[in-house]
């Protein structure tokens, strides 16, 4: 589509294409578009006045043959919103209206547009704002749906309570390890995965290299001061190693990472074709109390149409093993919204996993994403009001909560089916921490593999909840940082580990935490 941006506000271009995509989904941004009638126009006006104290917004939309323009003024230090907050508010209400009047189409998340649409919220529970209040502002001023103000208000209390009774986070870290192997490549998914077989040959020259990695990554964060709050090794899909394999990469990770002092130690098995009771033995021999066994849905044609290579009765076989084995703790995965689903098959999905008792429920909206192979099907996969997604996703969180379990983390992503959200359930005492932390951006996270990506945080520039709520300061270095791996497994393991470029990783991290 074409988008024009003008004004002297600085308004942020991402943000602008991100609200542009919730009422065209799947909207690409050529910079050399050539006009048309069947070609989306979005212009965008801009303007910070601050004689006038006003942020000024002029929206306009264009597609066949059709034009609405809105205009919004908003306050540049009023309500509750700082200077940019405030011209994002400007920018996001011009757009909102402009676009219900074009499509009569309301976003259930208004002019939200992040990863995290509980962060305002947790923002005013830091401040001691009451949760009606909360509620009301985020309908008010940002547009959200009574129904997901409601559940992002849920969250991010839930969050407050859990991360103000888990002590102090001050040196506190998480640590990822990476597994960036499947059976076989989910119709959805976007992730650094392989399956191949002359990838998975990698698989025995990978394990070793990811325990020296996680050995010398150790010493690192020994040498930090650190203290490894949650480990958490995912995939891809970890339990695609052989028994002989997870046990040398279980025995690793709990040498070097998971003290008695650790909250929680996590394994996706997400594959159900892929666990077996000698590997779900050997997960709990080595400390594993969370485990992630993941249906997606409760229909053999559905996982067949995925690619998911496994079959519903062989997702209970895995399920009733790791019961029978005795994790604290399983999580299951259930996606809202797939192509060729439909709200009975999905209600009866989530009827039968909540008859399980697992005592946690993510519940994903499906996503799609650039790289998955459902873009190569054909078809209409992007839909702006998602057609009976938001009953199914209605349908999960109320028949969950009626169940007994709680809402304890949520993000969002770009082209999520009717814009709708990803939810972590669970029952009170087994919320995911890794999930909290790594969302709310309480701690570091350490990341070994490849693909890896770890995300620092320095402590020392955030608030009495480190990442809760707004930053406290901004002295000298940033206080976030990014530093990553090579993507690729062959990428991995061809580089040299004593090569300046390798070390460079380690010396990244060292850098920006040492004060």
């Amino acid at each position: 589509m074409i988008l024009e941006i003008t004004g002297n506000s600085g308004i942020n271009r991402n943000y602008v294409q991100t609200l542009c995509m919730v009422f065209f989904p799947g909207a690409k941004f050529p910079p050399d578009e050539t006009p048309s009638a069947d070609i989306p126009a979005v212009k965008v006006q801009s303007d910070a006045d601050d004689e006038k104290n006003e942020a000024y917004s002029r929206v306009e939309i264009q597609y066949k043959d059709k034009t609405t323009r809105k205009i919004s003024r908003t306050p540049l230090d009023g309500g509750h919103s700082g200077r940019e907050r405030n011209i994002k508010i400007s920018v996001g209400t011009a757009f909102f209206e402009a676009g219900r009047a074009f499509f009569g189409y309301m976003p259930p998340w208004g002019i939200l547009t992040g990863v995290r649409p509980s962060k305002i919220a947790a923002e005013f529970i830091v401040k001691g704002m009451e949760r009606d209040k909360i509620r009301t502002l985020m309908n008010e001023e940002y547009f959200v749906n009574p129904k997901k103000a409601a559940l992002a208000t849920n969250v991010a209390a839930r969050e407050y309570e859990i991360l103000k009774n888990s002590g102090n986070q001050t040196k506190s870290c998480s640590v990822y390890i990476s597994i960036p192997f499947c059976p076989t490549r989910c119709a959805y998914c976007s992730f650094v995965s392989y399956s191949t077989p002359r990838l998975l040959s990698l698989i025995p020259e990978y394990v070793n290299r990811l325990c020296r990695d996680m050995e010398r990554l150790s010493e690192l964060i020994k040498r930090l001061g650190m203290n490894i709050r949650t480990v958490y090794i995912g995939g891809g899909t970890p339990t695609v190693l052989t028994a002989g394999q997870l046990e040398t990469l279980l025995e690793t990770a709990k040498r070097c990472f998971v003290s008695e002092g650790a909250e929680e130690f996590s394994l996706e098995a997400g594959r159900p074709d892929t666990v077996t009771e000698e590997k779900l033995k050997i997960a709990r021999d080595y400390g594993v109390d969370r485990i992630s066994i993941n249906p997606q849905t409760l229909s053999d044609d559905l996982l067949s149409e995925i690619g998911r290579g496994h079959t519903v009765k062989q997702f209970y076989e895995a399920y009733e093993t790791a019961r029978k084995i005795g994790f604290r703790t399983i999580n299951t995965d259930v996606i809202c919204g797939l192509p060729g689903d439909n709200f009975y098959n999905f209600s009866n999905t989530v009827e039968k996993i909540l008859d399980l008792r697992p005592e946690n429920i993510t519940y994903h909206t499906f996503c799609v994403k650039r790289s998955s192979e459902f873009l190569s099907w054909g078809g209409k996969l992007f839909d702006r009001e998602g057609g009976d997604v938001g009953q199914c996703v209605d349908y999960a969180q109320l028949k969950s909560e009626t169940s007994g379990y709680l809402p304890y983390y949520m993000y969002r992503q770009k082209n999520t089916v009717g814009n709708y959200e990803n939810t972590g359930y669970s029952l009170p005492g087994h919320e995911g921490r890794y999930n909290i932390y790594i969302m709310e951006e309480i701690h570091s996270i350490f990341a070994a593999g490849a693909g890896a990506v770890t995300k620092l945080i320095d402590q020392s520039r955030r608030g009495e909840i480190a990442g809760f709520g707004h930053i406290s300061e901004r002295t000298g270095k940033p206080p976030m940082k990014r530093v990553f791996m090579p993507k690729y497994p062959y990428e991995y393991l061809a580089m040299d580990e004593s090569s300046p470029e390798f070390m460079r990783f380690y010396d990244e991290i060292e850098e920006f935490l040492t004060p």
